[in-house]
């Protein structure tokens, strides 16, 4: 035996359907528009600007200011906060080196898998700690770091800082002037990674 079911219920069952596939499809769709708007939720966004493609400075060995070679020793999976200041900063990089000096600490158990790599001479009162790595200067490292003296609209005679990957890849660069929480905030994320 069949049994009808009355019309009013059958409309609200199909319409109870209806909106069951609108919502699953819809919930897709405003997804995919999302992703491929380039939106992206806000922990996942960094604060540095990702250099697309990455600055390779695997062809260049750096050298301390005692002379021995600084190498990238991939394996070891230490990331590098670089730093090239101008050849006249005196209190803008005595006033990075404190903060950096901070962010350093803040990293907490992870800090000892960063170096802070400071490129030409550092000036006097500047702040070092044991990670601290002051490599001599050269033009063609310098050269090789994207708009290490400063791009469009940024301030003048800044000091722009720098993440290298382990492998040697400088992957975010920081503007002049920028705010030290966000580089911790970005080291932090890939510390994660090692």
């Amino acid at each position: 035996m069949t049994s009808s079911v009355p019309r009013a219920q059958r409309d609200r069952n199909r319409l109870l359907l209806v909106l069951i596939v609108v919502l699953f499809l819809g919930s897709a769709v405003v997804a995919g528009a999302l992703r491929f708007s380039g939106w992206r939720p806000a922990g996942m966004q960094n604060h540095g600007e990702l250099l697309d493609p990455p600055a390779d400075l695997r062809a260049r060995t750096p050298r301390l200011v005692d002379g021995s070679a600084y190498a990238w020793q991939p394996v070891e999976r230490r990331w590098r906060i670089l730093v090239a200041p101008p050849a006249e900063c005196r209190e803008a990089c005595v006033a990075l080196s404190r903060e950096l000096d901070l962010v350093w600490q803040l990293f907490g158990r992870n800090a000892d898998h960063v170096d802070i790599l400071w490129l030409g001479p550092v000036p006097e009162g500047a702040v070092r700690n044991t990670a601290w790595r002051e490599l001599q200067a050269d033009p063609g490292l310098r050269a090789t770091l994207p708009r290490v003296d400063g791009g469009a609209g940024e301030a003048d005679n800044g000091v722009p800082a720098y993440v290298v990957d382990p492998n040697g890849f400088v992957i975010l660069r920081y503007a002049p002037g920028f705010d030290p929480g966000h580089l911790r905030a970005d080291m932090a994320k890939l510390l994660r990674l090692r």
